[in-house]
């Protein structure tokens, strides 16, 4: 898949998409940051949602069963291969703050740990690396399972 397809295929799906969770045509152009009139168009196929809207279409709507049922579960994975044209991401190594971060659960090669402050977690390899954050412990669970 390239990202002319991935574009055509969140554009065919936005509508599905946007049923799906009951959205109005103004509350989901809010969402997504464009214009009713440019959602219309889109609906209509004759405009495009581009790179950078059917990104944030399938991050923010990544539990879509309609997302789902088109790019089988896997938007986030062929999102990043698509945005590093097929290499892999060079992640950030994290800043210190080892104090505030309290891990959770680790292997040979990843960590997932809590910020004592904020709850919130984050994946992190074992050269330091932040790969993935979120608030909900089951997301970086997927994930830690899935790198193993």
């Amino acid at each position: 898949m390239d990202r002319e397809k991935f574009i055509e295929m969140c554009d065919l799906s936005l509508k599905p998409v946007r049923n799906e969770f009951s959205f109005s045509q103004e509350k989901m152009a809010v969402i997504l940051g464009i214009s009713k009139k440019t959602l219309v168009e889109i609906e209509k196929g004759r405009a495009s949602l581009g790179w950078a809207g059917s990104v944030v279409l399938c991050y923010l709507f990544e539990e879509s069963l309609v997302l789902s049922g088109v790019f089988g579960g896997r938007q986030r994975e062929i999102m990043m291969y698509l945005a590093f044209d097929g290499a892999e991401p060079k992640y950030p190594q994290v800043r210190g703050g080892s104090i505030l971060w309290k891990t959770i659960m680790e292997n040979e090669k990843y960590k997932i740990q809590q910020n004592i402050i904020t709850q919130h977690y984050r994946l992190v390899d074992s050269k330091g690396r932040r790969i993935e954050s979120s608030i909900d412990l089951e997301d970086l669970m997927d994930i830690f399972q899935d790198l193993k």
